[in-house]
């Protein structure tokens, strides 16, 4: 499985991330050509080579050319203590504001709109909106508004949807299925933006952090943007030290500042070569309401279709028969299996032998898998024996896609075989975070999503 690390000791940011795809081998024509499809006007790219304390990196810039001179994607974050002037700014992400709409300014769903009626693939599309819906809950619940009252300022909102977008689709074209991260390191001191003075993390950084391993030590600056902070933490899959990879490149991504260190993100690219001893923090941000849902085996969709409409793959289940355990301790043994891989991991009522009720735990897992989830079971369960077989498994495939409602930004999971719709169903972690937001019924806004996927043909037998 080809895995990509990401190294954040001086922090990450969204141009920093791009800079270091590149630097792994992309060709930035091909990139261009990808952002092409956007269709954005009023900027270009520039790429250079840059040293960073002794270290050659890619730095990687979205020049505005929309008026009478180039200038760089500029914010109005400032980083200064409180009362000391800065004349410095930080080009390394774009905030949004809170405002009433106007031309200089796109909405979330103008910006969703963009990547959703471009010609870019769609799993492009579904990671490039997850970023961005990630980031407008943040700055939403930051300032206490809704969602679509966050607009970001046309300069910053170009320059995040060419970060943003950039890195999904330089990630493709590396071939990337997996992408793990270091603990963020996010820097100390305060910026100075539109709305005051604020610490480091930025309120929206440290919303998009949370659940996440961080650190900070004595090194002054924003280390981790709001960009750069919502691409890690909506891609990468666990955090903690570099798993055992063969690794075949290394890229570093320049920042614009010069600190007492390289400002770099060092980029692993490798094949996985055995189980990542990384810390799982899906437990944690699994209660985060500002997590787009992501697929937990993503590799499981890239199988081909067969000729009746399915996905076919083999798995193994793992059985167990247990009549003499603590109910209290299953939860912690089910959120390990999970944590470690499995497919899915189960609980059924059984009848034991001398007439005992007893419990029946089934584990659906891959093959590569199955001795490690065998020493999960021994180790967080009473029982002394299990078996294993080998069955089929029959998927539907499945797309993505993000739905407007008066509530929120919903994804929607449509499953088809063939032309066929074959279930709509929108996410329930979306619906539940935006029913607690807006303090309505959760089917209130479950319906509403499905209505908007229904309004857009999600469920028409038309390929989207």
């Amino acid at each position: 499985m080809k895995c990509l690390y990401l190294d954040c000791f001086a922090g990450i940011s969204g141009d920093m991330t791009v800079g270091a795809l590149l630097d792994l081998g992309i060709e930035l024509a091909a990139l261009e050509h990808e952002l092409a499809k956007l269709h954005l006007t009023g900027y270009r790219l520039d790429v250079t080579r840059v040293d960073k304390r002794g270290l050659q990196a890619t730095q990687f810039k979205v020049l505005l050319t929309d008026d009478a001179r180039e200038r760089l994607a500029d914010s109005d974050v400032v980083e200064a203590p409180p009362g000391a002037d800065a004349d410095a700014h930080d080009h390394d992400h774009a905030h949004a504001q809170v405002h009433e709409p106007s031309h200089e300014h796109r909405a979330l769903s103008d910006i969703l709109a963009i990547i959703h009626a471009s010609e870019l693939s769609a799993r492009v599309k579904e990671r490039a909106s997850a970023i961005f819906t990630r980031l407008g809950q943040a700055e939403a619940t930051v300032h206490g508004v809704d969602i679509e009252h966050i607009h970001f300022h046309e300069v910053g909102g170009v320059d995040a949807i060419i970060d943003i977008t950039g890195a999904v689709i330089a990630l493709d074209l590396l071939g990337v299925e997996q992408v793990l991260a270091s603990p963020l390191h996010l820097g100390s001191g305060f910026v100075r933006m539109s709305h005051g003075t604020y610490p480091i993390p930025a309120p929206a950084t440290a919303l998009l952090v949370r659940g996440v391993p961080v650190y900070a030590t004595e090194a002054k600056g924003e280390l981790v943007t709001p960009t750069g902070a919502a691409i890690v933490t909506t891609l990468a899959q666990s955090f903690g030290p570099l798993p055992m990879l063969a690794i075949e490149r290394i890229g570093y991504g320049a920042g614009t500042r010069d600190r007492d260190f390289p400002n770099v993100v060092r980029a692993f690219l490798g094949d996985w070569v055995a189980s990542v001893s990384a810390t799982t923090v899906a437990t944690a941000r699994a209660a985060d309401p500002l997590r787009a849902p992501r697929t937990p085996h993503p590799e499981q969709h890239a199988v081909p279709v067969n000729p009746e409409g399915y996905q076919e793959q083999t798995a193994v289940v793992i059985e167990a028969n247990i009549d003499d355990m603590n109910p209290q301790h299953f939860e912690v043994l089910l959120e390990a299996l999970l944590q470690a891989g499995a497919l899915d991991a189960i609980l059924l009522p059984a009848q034991m032998k001398k007439q005992r009720p007893g419990t029946l735990l089934q584990v659906v897992a891959h093959a590569e898998g199955v001795n490690d989830l065998i020493e999960i079971i021994f180790r967080e369960s009473t029982t002394i024996g299990l078996r294993t077989y080998a069955v089929n498994r029959y998927m539907l495939p499945r797309d993505t896609r993000q739905v407007v409602t008066p509530y929120g930004v919903v994804r929607v999971k449509v499953a088809r075989r063939g032309n066929r719709v074959m279930n709509v169903a929108p996410e329930y972690e979306d619906c539940r975070a935006l029913a607690q937001q807006h303090g309505v019924a959760l089917k209130l806004v479950y319906a509403a999503a499905l209505g908007a996927a229904i309004a857009l043909g999600s469920v028409s037998g038309d390929q989207a």
